[in-house]
């Protein structure tokens, strides 16, 4: 399946990188671009693996770390997944948007 990243996960994504570069080391990053990629290439292959949230029908989240999901929509008609956001899990949800 196609993998289309929207605006805001892109966003998100880069605001991860860019915390972690000015709070931690360069290993940090690469450890969660690594893992970040391979949160994709499962769902990518297998789209149904992670649990679907329960504020939105059809959207999933993936475990990227244990501060960081990543929320997901399939579109099998279209065969595309659709990457919504990267979520700081230490934030409050009432700020969650997908």
């Amino acid at each position: 399946m196609k993998v289309s990243w929207s605006a805001q996960a892109k966003k998100d994504y880069y605001k991860v990188l860019d915390y972690l570069h000015e709070n931690w080391s360069a290993n940090e990053v690469k450890n969660f671009i690594d893992k970040a990629e391979e949160v994709i290439k499962v769902i990518q292959k297998h789209p149904q693996t992670f649990t679907e949230t329960t504020r939105k029908k059809h959207v999933q989240k993936g475990l990227v770390t244990k501060h960081n999901y990543l929320f997901y929509k399939v579109k099998p008609n279209k065969k595309e997944i659709i990457l919504l956001t990267f979520w700081d899990t230490r934030q409050s949800p009432i700020k969650l948007k997908y």
